[in-house]
């Protein structure tokens, strides 16, 4: 039977309402509702497996929801993937992934565990190994595991699917992959498991398993995929669009400002911690006349503090006003257009700079970038292998007097 949200009480109400904020779907809500009814502290899974050091905004979103979670009375258990990272995670990906080693493993774990808790409650938050009941099944274990699905319900996933009809390789291994995480829920007895778009069969055989194992189920809530700078993409490292959490916040609030005005609000929706109706506000005061600009500010500020300090934030927001608000740039700032080479979607940052005559060779672009010589609108670039999307304008920076404000077309 069916349960209508307004005969909830008001408190359950809001509660799953802020559930619902930014969710891609929910699987299912009328058992989400049922468990909110209960009135008792969930608890709630996300894992991951720490497959390199550091995390960006786009790994945010779930943590966010997390908090969330949290703040309504709900225990995280936040499980560290130490032994599906050994497996390796075939999500998403048109290869076989290569496993970690136990030591690489561990180490992105220490790591993941001290980001984490710029966004989570550590007294909320319980830190879990699946390596402690995954180690343990033994070969009669797997085995008896393995027998829970099927190879045609393997190939009902997308990138499998792909694969297969490809003619790609799909290693044995691979298909164990989402039953070893479907088995994680089980271990933990989760009421809720959070995931992006793209874990959307692993979250769900977790809840085929627990049926299996006589469980309740697990109430699967799934979660968009950041856009990143670019506008266009989901946040990537090897695509240069993303915000790290442990970039310098300069850097970090300089990034904010640059995005579009549009991608602003989606970015409020998954990364702000404001209210429904306060970002309602804002978007209605936005319609009326005020400059988009100042509520980019505020966005900028927020999340800049949340991973470093209120005082930081502000000294950066003050920097980003002296250098492009109050016209410190030069007054004969050379603007120009380069094409990219038909077909292509983006270009190598170091090319763009080379092709600007900003730099005499793309070895010389690596050395600047290197030594923290190169800048994007005001940001520190950090990585030498950044890529510029087309239809981007930028300002580009080399040293301390090279300034040309870029148009990059197709």
């Amino acid at each position: 039977m069916s349960t209508d949200i307004l005969s909830l009480p008001p408190e359950l109400q809001q509660q799953l309402e802020e559930i619902r904020r930014g969710t891609e779907a929910i699987y299912s809500e009328q058992d989400l509702i049922k468990k909110l009814l209960e009135k008792r502290p969930l608890i709630v899974k996300l894992g991951a497996d720490p497959t390199a050091p550091d995390i960006h905004l786009g790994h945010t979103v779930v943590l966010n929801k997390l908090r969330t979670l949290q703040n309504f009375g709900h225990h995280v258990h936040f499980l560290i993937g130490d032994y599906t990272a050994t497996v390796g995670d075939p999500s998403g990906r048109s290869a076989t992934r290569p496993p970690l080693t136990r030591e690489q493993v561990l180490s992105n774990a220490k790591t993941y565990q001290e980001q984490i808790f710029k966004i989570l409650d550590p007294n909320k938050t319980t830190i879990k190994f699946n390596s402690d009941w995954l180690g343990a099944l033994g070969t009669d274990g797997v085995l008896r595991l393995a027998s829970q699905s099927t190879v045609a319900r393997m190939l009902e996933r997308d990138d499998f699917s792909k694969r297969y009809s490809n003619n790609q390789p799909i290693a044995i291994h691979e298909f164990l992959y989402p039953l070893f995480q479907g088995y994680d829920s089980v271990a933990m007895k989760a009421d809720i498991e959070l995931g992006g778009t793209d874990q959307t069969f692993n979250l769900l055989m977790g809840r085929e398993l627990q049926k299996a194992y006589n469980q309740p189920q697990q109430v699967c809530i799934t979660l968009p995929l950041l856009v990143g700078l670019d506008g266009e993409k989901k946040m990537s490292k090897s695509l240069g669009n993303y915000i790290g959490v442990t970039d310098e916040p300069n850097e970090m609030y300089g990034k904010v400002m640059a995005i579009s005005d549009d991608l602003m609000w989606d970015w409020y929706t998954l990364l702000s911690f404001k209210s429904l109706e306060e970002i309602a506000a804002l978007k209605e005061k936005v319609a009326n006349g005020m400059n988009p600009r100042d509520a980019k500010v505020e966005l900028a500020l927020e999340i800049t503090a949340r991973f470093h300090s209120q005082e930081q934030a502000l000294a950066a927001k003050d920097e980003f006003t002296n250098r492009f608000a109050k016209g410190q740039l030069p007054t004969d700032l050379e603007e120009l257009t380069i094409t990219l080479p038909a077909g292509e979607e983006d270009y190598p940052l170091a090319n763009l700079l080379k092709d600007a005559g900003m730099v005499a060779s793309t070895s010389e672009a690596y050395r600047n970038i290197e030594g923290n010589g190169v800048s994007v609108d005001g940001v520190k670039v950090t990585d030498k292998k950044q890529r510029v999307v087309a239809g981007t304008t930028a300002v580009y920076q080399v040293g301390k007097r090279k300034f040309k404000r870029i148009t990059l077309s197709k």
